[in-house]
């Protein structure tokens, strides 16, 4: 009977298509979700709302506390992540408390959802490396309570891993005492799971066991940290549920999870991935030139709902954007590109990047024309014994730059005709880069076609 009741509360909760529920929002958090296109489920929202009016605010003395997990399983976040940083800036600004939560545990079993096959098991030290890249993101967004434990505001966010947890159950106790509060009728009821058990990979008893282990994180969260909120993407949404059922059967607890889309580009993909490869957050990863021309190049029909998600322009100013067409809709894009790269690398970097683009793209020769200014553009460094007998082949300088995914895509790049080096097409793909090649300049510039370019410089 208890369960039936919280399903009917899931089911019976606030969707984005149910206006009349939507408009009846006063808090700025889930306000500003709504307005901007990031809400798309959230248990009891109207409850929530009213919680988050009671509150949160410049005034008060109290702050929501709400999470959203990231499992390290790469050493930097990519640009599907931003759509999740942003939701907690938000939460953040409307006067309420973060609690970002890094998966070291969880990383150890693998999120199953939307897989075709079970993710390769990563070891305790590949975790902590990628635990270690993928925190420092978060500083660019979030303000963090001060490393001594004092805080300055009840909306600090704070940083926790779950491997501080998870890494200490022990196995007979934790299924005493909270396996019996799952079943598997209800588990195997999950669209994430239907899915996987429809596809030909075997579903592993470790990945099934995912969604129990979030759940539990969401309880221990709220043991700890008083958090009564979970966030995340739509495909989490029954791991979510589990969550809150967990935290009222155990806890008594009220709690509540909110949603975002899966946010696909207007083609169809899968946002923050391309031909070349990963969007990355982290500069040391992806450059803050490339990462500018990410954004320059968005599909037009994406520009207005990007800027929205992306940037914290008022509305009304991207509402002015939306009948832009032609020459215009370039113009949004370059507003765009300014503000989400600034957001990550901050404005500094934006006259450097202008700067590079203009000596890219309108100086006098085109592709083919010499690059005034190259500090924008990404960059190794080698040496003369990098280059000691025959030299380096061009396709692995192309993949440390960054400028193609793979050997394989670039050789392809070169074969096409699409390859450069010092504006001069390279017609072989086993052509090499030799001392001779840099005569008496210090650093030598690749460009893969037109908008994208790196900078080999010796040392």
């Amino acid at each position: 009977e208890e369960e039936e009741e919280v399903m009917d509360a899931a089911d019976s909760s606030i969707y984005t298509r149910e206006a009349e529920a939507l408009a009846k929002l006063k808090s700025p958090f889930l306000t500003t979700l709504r307005d901007r296109g990031f809400l798309h489920q959230c248990s009891n929202v109207l409850e929530l709302d009213e919680k988050l009016m009671e509150n949160g605010g410049a005034d008060s003395d109290e702050a929501l506390a709400a999470y959203l997990g990231f499992d390290a399983t790469a050493d930097s976040l990519h640009v599907g992540s931003l759509l999740q940083i942003m939701i907690l800036r938000h939460l953040q600004q409307s006067g309420h408390r973060p609690i970002v939560l890094i998966g070291g545990g969880t990383s150890k079993v693998g999120d199953p959802t939307g897989k075709d096959e079970s993710r390769v098991l990563l070891t305790d030290e590949i975790i902590l490396k990628n635990t270690q890249g993928i925190s420092r993101v978060f500083e660019k967004f979030l303000t963090f309570a001060k490393e001594d434990g004092s805080s300055d505001a009840p909306s600090d966010a704070i940083m926790v891993n779950n491997n501080d947890w998870l890494s200490q159950l022990g196995y007979l106790d934790f299924l005493r005492e909270y396996g019996t509060q799952f079943t598997i009728n209800r588990m195997l009821s999950f669209e994430s799971v239907k899915q996987r058990l429809n596809r030909e990979a075997p579903f592993s008893f470790l990945e099934f066991n995912y969604m129990i282990l979030q759940a539990y994180d969401f309880l221990e969260l709220h043991r700890r940290h008083g958090a009564t909120l979970q966030l995340g993407g739509s495909d989490q949404w029954g791991n979510m549920i589990s969550g809150v059922d967990l935290g009222r059967r155990c806890d008594g607890a009220k709690l509540f999870c909110l949603t975002a889309p899966l946010l696909t580009t207007s083609d169809g993909k899968k946002m923050g991935k391309t031909e070349g490869g990963a969007i990355w957050l982290n500069e040391d990863r992806l450059s803050s030139y490339d990462y500018w021309q990410f954004w320059r190049n968005t599909n037009d029909d994406d520009t207005i709902k990007f800027l929205k998600l992306f940037t914290e322009l008022p509305l009304d100013e991207i509402e002015k954007m939306e009948g832009w067409k032609g020459a215009d809709i370039n113009k949004a894009k370059i507003v765009l590109a300014d503000e989400a790269t600034a957001l990550l690398h901050g404005r500094d970097c934006l006259a450097t990047i202008h700067e590079t683009v203009d000596s890219m793209f309108k100086s006098k020769g085109g592709a083919k024309g010499k690059i005034e200014s190259t500090e924008g553009l990404p960059r190794i460094f080698i040496t003369k014994d990098d280059l000691s007998g025959e030299g380096m082949r061009f396709p692995d300088l192309f993949l440390q730059l960054g400028l193609a995914s793979s050997k394989k895509d670039a050789r392809r790049l070169i074969q096409g005709g699409g390859a450069r080096v010092e504006g001069e097409k390279i017609e072989d793909e086993n052509a090499l880069l030799t001392m001779d090649s840099f005569g008496d300049k210090q650093e030598i510039t690749l460009r893969a076609g037109k908008k994208r370019a790196g900078v080999v410089e010796l040392q």
